[in-house]
């Protein structure tokens, strides 16, 4: 029998409790579940470096046995073609992800001939995003229920250091 080998890519700055919910769910439905954490050079000034979000992502997930965090910076379907990835896995949160996603699975199934795999995100994190984060600790507020309770002291910390 083929191994299933998943793909969950992202920036994850920071990684949030929804990031975290779709893990959880793909790696029941995978043999093999890589998290990778895309170097993306044209996304807006990161609150964490690469090292800092993998560190973040191996804590929080060191005891699903099936995934493993790494980084990345190429195309996501050629790092997939490299790991032998069987689908590509996303979160889709209502209205706000469609478009984008629906645009780039198209293209990486064009391109590598790779499916992806849409879980809905879990009605519990479907308004969080890493901007929404950003603002509500940009002005004090703590960030319980929006990201996972082992990191939220660090993301609550470099938010308030870098609106200075």
């Amino acid at each position: 029998m083929t191994k299933r080998i998943g793909l969950f890519p992202g920036t994850f700055d920071p990684p949030t409790l929804g990031h975290l919910d779709i893990v959880k769910r793909a790696a029941g439905v995978c043999d093999h579940l890589y998290i990778g954490i895309a170097q993306n050079l044209g996304k807006r000034e990161q609150l964490f470096n690469v090292e800092e979000k993998q560190a973040m992502l191996l804590e929080l997930t060191h005891t699903i046995p099936n995934v493993e965090v790494v980084t990345f910076s190429e195309l996501v379907v050629e790092f997939a073609k490299r790991k032998e990835v069987s689908f590509l896995i996303r979160g889709l949160r209502p209205f706000a992800d469609f478009e984008h996603e629906f645009q780039m699975a198209l293209a990486n199934r064009m391109m590598a001939e790779i499916e992806t795999l849409f879980l809905m995100a879990d009605e519990r994190y479907a308004h969080v995003s890493s901007s929404l984060i950003r603002e509500i600790a940009h002005f004090g507020h703590r960030l319980k229920g929006f990201v996972p309770d082992a990191i939220e002291d660090i993301v609550h910390q470099r938010v308030l250091m870098h609106r200075q």
